[in-house]
């Protein structure tokens, strides 16, 4: 009998018993989903952004479903450094799989300090780099919406922490190219990538936004061609390793990011209606490398024959 596929990767120093994680966001801080999904089975959990002070987050109506997925408006809601070290990581740490922090601020001072408070906190093991927050300093343009403001926001970081520094890029710019190149210059050991698009829905009996906030981001299934693309734009402009997401229904999905370039995958909104998505994903990677006779999963990073 031929030994099983190794599902193991080494991402940017995070070692991840298979290429799967969850997308921040949609999937809490892990204690909310522990007694659906098993932990442990994770290549990694992903937790809900944190940034300096608690956070309250948008007001309701702040989510609605549309053809395809959802759009969403939650506004980052979170409990702080303070209160995700003291009420969520010890929980964390028991389950023994590496845990990724979603990170984001107003400034970019916040951004270095919330990464300087978890840079030698047990149970963290890399930071993931929200750059689609507006910079209010700079009038509240996105973080993400210029090379050089991400260049100057990876480096500033950088420079606080020895933690894998992980950026979320934002889907909707002209080219990836430029954004992944001046993420990884400026220090960045891996890329996420994406990030939800800009969206609005609007309710046609009233004329009114359905959201409080006028607008937020698409998920789910309809932009997962959008994330392949980008994400394989990205593979040709870096060397660093990208997690993909958007759009994960099950394990093609997942399969087809890894081709595009990705060095793993993270499940998020499909984590609200089915949570045992996440395991199906890593049993297919699986499956599919039994059945097109891989050994490793790291052979099917960037495999897309052009």
């Amino acid at each position: 009998m031929s030994a099983r596929p190794d599902l193991a990767i080494d991402l940017a120093g995070i070692r991840m018993k298979n290429p799967v994680t969850v997308a921040s966001g949609t999937f809490g801080y892990g204690k909310e989903y522990a007694h659906l999904v098993d932990l442990r089975a994770l290549g990694a959990v992903t937790v809900k952004g944190i940034r300096l002070q608690p956070w309250e987050g948008n007001a309701l109506p702040r989510h609605v479903e549309v053809p395809g997925g959802m759009v969403n408006a939650i506004g980052l809601q979170g409990p702080g450094v303070v209160g995700f070290i003291r009420d969520y990581l010890p929980f964390l740490r028991e389950t023994g799989v590496p845990v990724i922090v979603n990170i984001w601020g107003t400034s970019q001072d916040e951004y270095a300090e919330v990464a300087a408070r978890l840079s030698d906190v047990e149970g963290v093991a890399g930071l993931e780099v929200n750059i689609s927050c507006p910079n209010v300093k700079e009038g509240g343009a996105s973080f993400g919406a210029d090379p050089r403001t991400v260049a100057a926001l990876v480096a500033a970081v950088r420079q606080r922490t020895r933690l894998p520094l992980i950026p979320k890029l934002a889907p909707n710019v002209p080219s990836i190219k430029p954004f992944a190149q001046a993420a990884a210059d400026a220090g960045a050991d891996a890329l996420s990538l994406i990030n939800t698009i800009p969206a609005m829905v609007i309710d046609i009996e009233t004329r009114r936004p359905v959201l409080a906030n006028q607008v937020g981001g698409l998920s789910g299934p309809a932009i997962h061609p959008v994330a392949v693309k980008l994400v394989w734009d990205a593979a040709q402009a870096v060397r660093i390793p990208i997690i993909a997401m958007g759009g994960i229904s099950g394990p093609e999905q997942a399969i087809e990011f890894l081709i595009a370039g990705a060095a793993a995958v993270a499940v998020g909104t499909a984590t609200f209606s089915d949570p045992g998505t996440v395991l199906r994903v890593i049993a297919g990677i699986e499956a599919y490398l039994v059945r097109h006779r891989m050994t490793s999963v790291r052979e099917l990073t960037g495999s897309v024959r052009i």
